[in-house]
């Protein structure tokens, strides 16, 4: 094939540098959904908190994040923080900024799995003297759990591959290092196209092992539904 590389293809398809930055992207990732969904679960939260002194800020975060771009947030906090006196190194932001981001649409997800438990079973659990903690831990939790898995397993698709916005402020992940050694070996197609294929194989991963945690919480579902109907 005119302009193809077979040679350059196959040796950069088990780059040891292509590698590293694969394994990279990947410890953004779960670092990133990690922290987010912590944060996102105290932000969900305070947003269906009837105080408007936690609900408010928690809306405005969310506005925030969601209503502007994660490339623009990196940037801002890895070269605009540093004029106020703040700085950070670029993991640093890149684990900042991607984390902030995250947590605000993680959050919306929790919310509205939560919003999903019928009240009834929640006013029904707090009459017969549960606490608050109790209800959520054993009433609200589990049900709001199975509901936001799945979106909740698309969002970590999504995240693998958004980590790639971090190359912009030269974080090492797996775009950057694809850049890098278009630079210096002028392989470009064959490049990207390795780089592509490292990312699908990783996305293709995760979707089977969503498929296969949705599989068996939709069993145990279907087993706990099964006692019930005959108690």
């Amino acid at each position: 094939m005119k302009g193809w590389n077979w040679g350059g293809f196959f040796e950069y398809l088990t780059n040891e540098y292509m590698l590293e930055g694969a394994l990279i992207t990947l410890g953004l990732t779960v670092f990133s959904m990690l922290f987010g969904l912590i944060l996102g679960f105290l932000v969900a939260l305070m947003r269906m908190s009837k105080h408007k002194v936690l609900s408010a800020p928690a809306y405005f975060y969310t506005w925030i994040m969601r209503g502007t771009p994660l490339l623009v947030q990196l940037i801002i906090i890895y070269t605009g923080l540093p004029q106020l006196g703040i700085r950070f190194s670029v993991l640093e932001s890149t684990l900042i900024g991607l984390t902030l981001n995250e947590a605000a649409y993680l959050s919306e997800i929790v919310r509205a799995g939560i919003s999903a438990v019928p009240r009834g079973q929640v006013n029904a659990a707090r009459a017969i003297g549960m606490r608050e903690f109790q209800v959520m831990r054993y009433v609200v939790a589990p049900q709001a759990f199975r509901i936001i898995i799945p979106p909740l397993g698309n969002s970590v698709n999504g995240i693998l591959k958004t980590t790639s916005i971090a190359s912009i402020i030269s974080m090492e992940e797996l775009l950057r290092r694809t850049q890098v050694l278009i630079q210096e070996k002028f392989l470009v197609l064959e490049l990207f196209i390795v780089a592509a294929l490292y990312y699908l194989v990783m996305t293709t991963a995760w979707e089977f092992i969503q498929r296969r945690i949705e599989k068996r919480l939709g069993r145990a579902f279907d087993v706990q539904a099964t006692v019930t109907e005959q108690r």
